[in-house]
């Protein structure tokens, strides 16, 4: 026995060291292949992150863009030289830069691309060199190791092709005076830069960068930087002009902009920094560049002043591009804009054009600090940039327009807008795991709803409790510290405590304590008011009350929640905190008084109360609305509609809501009504309830649409009060779309009376859209010739945009099926609208299902012709699908996911679960609430017909 066992220990000894030396062997070599990290046997080129082993110092970039196509291949191209210096910082025999459709070709004997030590000494020659198209890495492998603390500079010379495709350095095509013309210019966010030159495209990697383009003789280069000297030179046997730009400020490769065009500019100075806006000549010509000229100075004064910190570049230019992907983007110090979005023409823009205007350069240049200056470390923490920039343009935006307090819009335009997706169980928290997003498909999608909109609110809400002028103190201390460098949000929570401490402003925990239940896990609260006994709780609030969160929270999906409440319109307006599940606030017992709270909406959340509170908000509403804050009203609304869908009130409550809008006239209450009923159109607009429907709304905006007859002297003018101008709008839209006899005549009148002399059209530019789309809608193959010839013929971008949008208003099927067929043709219809085109038919009652079937049909067409970077998928997923409520739609939409599963839906993976999560949840809803609902419609009709 004991011998045996002696044996058997040896043989378990010597199992187990080589065990042990397999094990070491293993580690070394993962250790060699992942640069030390070690977590896996993945080889460097194949992850999609850089290491930390090279940090680059500068760029010098020379990029020459051929406005004309190349006689061979017939593609248009550009040429690039360039430079990086960088710092080695772990010994590695490996170099991974970033490069995506870049071809490295030999300038006669010099090598494509080539090593060299910055500062004397030697550099390893270069063994190999390979594109790894997966991970978009140029692969350089050395003879040997770099040395810690040297300075290498790596060279390239390279071609790409200047593509339409609306990312990195890309053709814009535009006709002007008959003539063609092509403009070359640059979207390099967020992960595009690598498509235009070999950089380290991660926006950590901050450098200083010396821009040179080289361009035809007539035309103008622009850059991030100050132009500082243009010398004509012959190049290839043509003269050609070099531009070269002062260097930038240390800076993300994602704010790079290089634009070549024959655009002509307006320019002003605020002190020391010269403004100019760039556009088509005719543009310019036509003043459509002056609005912007003039709310760029006073909107760069605001974020001077408010962030306490100077403007750090010589000059501010903003340019209108014909094709765009985005709406804007924050390149530091050129700011690029859809046409749409910067340029304005008082004779035939809207006041909604007008504020779209100053909104998106408020958002913009508030990036110019809180992005630019100071970075998100990693795309995980989008919201960051965008949540802030969403937040401060509305203050932004109301400086430069104080009488139009436009301030209170963003609970529309964000807050109730973000609601109904991070109400759902497939929505994501404000800050992801930074592991969890790293595919450019990935880095994408965080530019989502949440990120934007629910940013915003959450900001909005911290400046709220904290007081806006310590939130400034800890906004302006951070973007001092981390100025030039990258961040995370962690840091932003310090700045802002320690404001709170300097202040003695009284919280009840630190700063980081309350936010990260907002930030780190997704979805809000529901709380809920028991006003006879003052108990106060908090739930998730969940659109579908049965489903399931599979995701789950460290902080158990409870909130530090800020609850300003007020009490029988007592001007008073009260904070108290809820700090856990549940609490009793026994000044919100009320008796015969009403308790209302969120006021203002300053929280991100929604409240219920107890039925006889909602009878006494009822009984207000209906004696004197006006008693309660407007914005409020509009609280109400949203509130009771969304409580109902998730079962928290009955359906008829939520409806009730309504009932006071015949006596209301204020914009905001009723942009929320008609926002809520549009889901009941959606969902029952096939079935028998949609004509008692359109009965009753039809009788609530009757009203409305002859009080804006009257206080516009017959529709002579428009008011002057700007969410007038608004509700103008609304009463002509509703009252038109839901039958209204007169409205429907009046918008006839003013439409033939434009067909019958084009040159002058007589329809207020604010009520172009409802007039056009209702006389297309009534309309037939004339109307929408006339539409489309008018639409070809506009050189004022947002009026071509409200004719592309009415097109869709028309009820011919057989026309609307070739509207969409006309989306393929980017000579047609431009690929950045394509997808606001189909939406748009989609939306249309007789357009829903053949905008589908176009989707499903053309789908691998769209995904690969148009491509990722150019074509909104999630947008398009979203609007396509906003009617499905039947399981033979939901059946549709799980055979369209798995006959495309294999592919992949890139950017647009989370819209298309949103997309069926919201279809389980719309079929139930229409099977238990279409008979409630079709009641309380009949019975309002039928006691309005009574009276």
């Amino acid at each position: 026995m004991e011998k045996s066992c002696r044996v058997s220990w040896l043989c378990v000894l010597c199992v187990v060291l080589a065990l042990v030396s397999v094990a070491t062997i293993v580690t070394l070599w993962t250790i060699a292949l992942t640069g030390g990290k070690g977590d896996d046997v993945t080889a460097p080129w194949d992850r999609y992150r850089l290491s930390s082993a090279l940090v680059p110092e500068f760029y010098n970039i020379s990029l020459w863009p051929r406005l004309r196509p190349d006689p061979t291949s017939g593609l248009y191209l550009f040429t690039g030289h360039s430079v990086v210096q960088f710092v080695c910082q772990e010994a590695t025999d490996l170099i991974l830069i970033h490069s995506n459709k870049l071809n490295y070709t030999r300038t006669g004997e010099a090598p494509a691309v080539s090593l060299t030590a910055a500062e004397g000494g030697s550099a390893p020659n270069i063994r190999s060199t390979w594109l790894q198209l997966k991970t978009q890495f140029l692969v350089i492998e050395l003879s040997s190791r770099l040395t810690p603390g040297q300075k290498y500079q790596l060279t390239a010379e390279f071609t790409g092709e200047l593509a339409d495709d609306l990312a990195g350095f890309y053709r814009s095509e535009y006709e002007e005076d008959r003539v063609r013309k092509v403009v070359a210019t640059s979207q390099m966010h967020p992960t595009h830069a690598r498509k235009t030159f070999p950089c380290f495209d991660e926006p950590a990697m901050k450098a200083v960068f010396y821009i040179t383009l080289i361009h035809p003789p007539g035309t103008v280069a622009l850059s991030n930087g100050y132009e500082t000297d243009v010398a004509l030179m012959f190049a290839d046997g043509e003269a050609v002009l070099h531009t070269r730009f002062e260097p930038t400020k240390k800076m993300s490769t994602y704010l790079l902009a290089i634009i070549v065009s024959d655009f002509t500019h307006l320019n002003a100075t605020q002190g020391p920094t010269q403004i100019r806006i760039w556009a088509r000549r005719k543009a310019i010509e036509q003043g459509q560049g002056n609005y912007a000229l003039n709310v760029t100075g006073p909107v760069l004064n605001f974020f001077q002043s408010y962030y306490n910190i100077s403007y750090p570049l010589t000059k501010s230019d903003q340019i209108a591009l014909p094709d765009f992907y985005f709406g804007a983007m924050e390149n530091w110090g050129l700011v690029t804009y859809r046409e749409t979005n910067l340029l304005y023409d008082p004779e035939t823009s809207s006041n909604r054009n007008k504020e779209t205007t100053v909104t998106i350069i408020a958002h913009e240049l508030a990036h110019m600090w809180f992005g630019n200056l100071v970075t998100l470390s990693w795309w995980n923490e989008v919201w960051l940039n965008e949540g802030f920039a969403s937040y401060v343009s509305y203050l932004g935006a109301d400086y430069a327009e104080p009488d139009w307090n436009v301030k209170d819009l963003i609970v529309l335009d964000d807050v109730h807008k973000v609601f109904a997706v991070d109400a759902l169980t497939s929505s994501h928290p404000l800050t992801s795991k930074e592991d969890s997003i790293v595919l450019p498909e990935q880095i994408m999608e965080q530019f989502d709803t949440i990120s934007y909109s629910k940013g915003a609110a959450v900001l909005r809400m911290l400046s709220d409790f904290l007081s806006e002028p310590v939130f400034k103190q800890g906004l302006s201390s951070y973007l001092r510290y981390f100025s030039y460098s990258n961040t995370v949000g962690i840091n932003l929570w310090k700045h802002l405590e320690k404001a709170v401490k300097d202040n003695n402003v009284s919280l009840p925990r630190q700063v980081d304590a309350i936010m990260n239940p907002w930030v780190l896990q997704m979805g809000f609260p529901v709380v809920t008011i028991d006003t006879s006994t003052g108990k106060v709780s908090q739930k998730h609030f969940l659109l579908d009350p049965e489903s399931n969160v599979t995701v789950q929270s460290p902080y158990r999906y409870e909130w530090k929640v800020p609850v300003r409440w007020m009490k029988d319109g007592d001007v008073h307006k009260n904070l108290w905190w809820l700090m856990e599940k549940e609490a009793v606030n026994l000044d919100m017992r009320t008796g015969a008084s009403w308790v209302l709270a969120n006021i203002n909406i300053t929280g991100y959340y929604r409240v219920n109360y107890d039925l006889g509170n909602w009878e006494r908000l009822f009984a207000q509403l209906s004696s004197d609305h006006q008693v309660i804050p407007v914005i409020n009203r509009a609280q109400l609304v949203d509130d009771a509609f969304n409580l109902a869908r998730a079962k928290l009130v009955s359906t008829t409550l939520a409806l009730r809501t309504t009932s006071y809008l015949s006596q209301e006239t204020e914009y905001i209450p009723w942009q929320s009504a008609l926002n809520n009923l549009q889901y009941y159109e959606l969902m029952l607009d096939r079935t028998e309830v949609y004509q008692p429907m359109q009965d009753y709304i039809r009788k609530l905006v009757t009203p409305l649409f002859f009080h804006f007859k009257n206080v516009t002297s017959n529709w002579s003018h428009v008011p002057e009060k700007h969410t007038e101008q608004y509700n103008q709008v609304n009463a002509l839209l509703t009252a038109c779309r839901t039958g209204l006899t007169e409205c429907q005549n009046l918008s006839s009148t003013w439409f033939r009376l434009w067909m019958e002399n084009p040159p002058h059209n007589p329809i207020h530019p604010n009520l172009r859209s409802a007039v056009y789309c209702s006389a297309v809608a009534a309309g037939g193959q004339t109307e929408w010739d006339f539409g489309w010839s008018q639409f070809k013929m506009s050189s004022v971008a947002s009026e071509a945009s409200k004719l592309l949008s009415a097109l869709a208003c028309s009820n011919d099927t057989e026309q609307l099926k070739r509207y969409l067929s006309l989306t393929l043709n980017s000579s047609m219809i431009r690929k950045q609208d394509a997808t606001s085109v189909i939406t748009a038919v989609a939306a249309n009652r007789a357009g829903q299902s053949l905008a589908w079937d176009f989707v499903r049909d053309q789908w691998e067409y769209l995904s690969t012709d148009y491509g990722v970077g150019s074509f909104s998928f999630a947008s398009l997923i979203s609007g396509v699908t906003a009617r499905f409520s039947t399981p033979a739609e939901l059946q549709q939409l799980l055979d369209f996911v798995e006959e495309h599963e294999a592919a992949g839906f890139g950017s647009a993976s989370l819209a298309v679960d949103q997309a069926l999560e919201r279809t389980e949840a719309n079929i139930k809803w229409v099977q238990q609430n279409k008979q409630e609902v079709l009641d309380w419609f009949l019975s309002q009709i039928s006691e309005h017909q009574q009276n």
